[in-house]
């Protein structure tokens, strides 16, 4: 066992090394220079798509049921103990750089959402079935690469979507209300199967109900954190820019440090690139790719430049009040510390409701992406036995230890991004027509 783990930390460090981290950036970086930042020009519309009503188009869910099923995944444990890991080992400037990831990162969810409709079929059941593997296998023909990235994503879920994000609960229940994790996980067991026993339209429901209070809830926390101590906000932006450059207070006080843990922990909290948030876009109802993939590059904006954003202004103004220290914490432990010292008595409950609904809400977005991967594997059949499976690793990873299946999660997590960025690259000239073919058609009045 003990070798086995050693082999997959090899695998993991190559999997989230410095090549992958290039190419994940440089997909963002590619696609936004093709696009002629696209992302910026077209914000103020993509936020109008998200919250406007539009006519009934072909779909499963809506537009915003779609960005929500999204969010429920994207939004997770990463906020928060992710971000106080990239502080800690790269220093307050790695919040500049995960910044800079997740403005990169719109361009690349942006092409994920076009070419999930643009390439998305209709299945047995008459829901839409769409993502890399689709787009993969009818954009490029290659069938082959298709059904690596649906194994690698099938077998992801059961980590980073399930077991890993319900042992999360567990323990944050057991230190914060002293609950057995074993009680915990039937309570959340059976809450994870009422869901997603309904499919993509009781998730999507549950989404949209659980994603925006919890978002608001922790970000409207941050807020008045931030408001309360206007003194420190100035200071502590400074420390972020100037910190960026300067590699201080950093691991080795190198530059490096920091842009290597903010652009990793952006990556891993907004998953551009990685291809789990299109297999959600597939499903929304829409009349055109590039509208779906306005709604979902709002997701980058709403994970990283927002919810992030707060949790790590937030470390560093701790950071700076404690005499430019983070005292020996690190991850969601150091999060609910700084909370709970800027804002005593309820801060820390804050992050430790946040990280329950958090790690709930990606289990029930993850169990879709897995669903998807895993029929495209073994066919519609699997659909049931899939969801059985799926629910019963979310009771397992309540009660077991997890320090191998996080290694393995984290690994297929990263190798899922390799087939995707393949495919984004490559029919990255589909995503310029299809950009070009909105802004006419609407110019003309064909769309609204």
């Amino acid at each position: 066992m003990q070798n086995l783990q050693s082999i997959m930390e090899t695998v993991s460090g190559w999997v989230w090394g410095p090549y992958m981290l290039v190419l994940i950036v440089g997909t963002g970086i590619f696609l936004t220079f093709r696009l002629l930042f696209w992302q910026f020009r077209m914000l103020p519309l993509a936020f109008k798509q998200v919250f406007g009503k539009h006519p009934s188009h072909e779909g499963d869910i809506s537009q915003f049921g779609s960005l929500m099923t999204a969010l429920s995944a994207t939004i997770g444990t990463g906020n928060i103990a992710g971000v106080a890991t990239a502080c800690v080992l790269g220093g307050p400037g790695a919040v500049f750089w995960m910044w800079m990831t997740a403005l990169f990162g719109m361009a690349t969810k942006y092409g994920e959402g076009v070419l999930a409709v643009k390439y998305r079929v209709k299945n047995e059941r008459g829901e839409m079935s769409g993502g890399p593997m689709y787009y993969i296998e009818r954009g490029l023909k290659w069938k082959w690469l298709a059904l690596i990235f649906a194994f690698f994503g099938a077998v992801a879920s059961f980590g980073i979507g399930s077991s890993v994000q319900s042992n999360t609960v567990a323990l944050a229940v057991e230190n914060g209300f002293g609950l057995e994790t074993w009680v915990t996980g039937i309570v959340i067991t059976a809450f994870s199967a009422l869901v997603i026993l309904g499919g993509i339209k009781w998730i999507s429901r549950a989404a949209s109900f659980i994603v925006p209070i919890m978002a608001i809830g922790y970000v409207a926390g941050g807020l008045i954190i931030i408001f309360t101590h206007l003194d420190l906000v100035g200071p502590a932006l400074k420390m972020i820019f100037t910190y960026a450059f300067t590699g201080e207070a950093a691991v080795g006080g190198a530059i490096g440090a920091a842009i290597r843990y903010g652009v990793a922990r952006g990556v891993f909290s907004n998953e551009a690139g990685m291809g789990s948030a299109p297999i959600a876009a597939a499903a929304a109802k829409t009349d055109h790719p590039a509208r779906q993939g306005l709604v979902s590059m709002t997701g980058t904006f709403i994970d990283t430049i927002i919810v992030c954003s707060i949790t790590g202004i937030v470390l560093v103004m701790g950071f700076i009040m404690a005499g430019s220290d983070f005292g020996g914490q690190t991850g969601a432990v150091l999060t609910v510390s700084t909370f709970n010292k800027l804002l005593p008595g309820v801060g820390g409950w804050i992050v430790t409701f946040g990280i329950i609904f958090f790690a709930y809400s990606t289990i029930l977005g993850w169990s879709y992406y897995g669903e998807k991967c895993a029929t495209y594997l073994l066919g519609e059949k699997f659909v049931f036995p899939y969801r059985i499976i799926y629910i019963a690793s979310v009771f397992i990873g309540c009660v077991a230890t997890l320090d191998l299946v996080w290694l393995f999660a984290d690994t297929f997590n990263g190798l899922m991004a390799i087939p995707n960025l393949i495919g984004l690259l490559l029919l990255s000239g589909v995503i310029v027509k299809e950009s070009k073919d909105f802004i006419a058609r609407r110019k003309s009045g064909e769309l609204y």
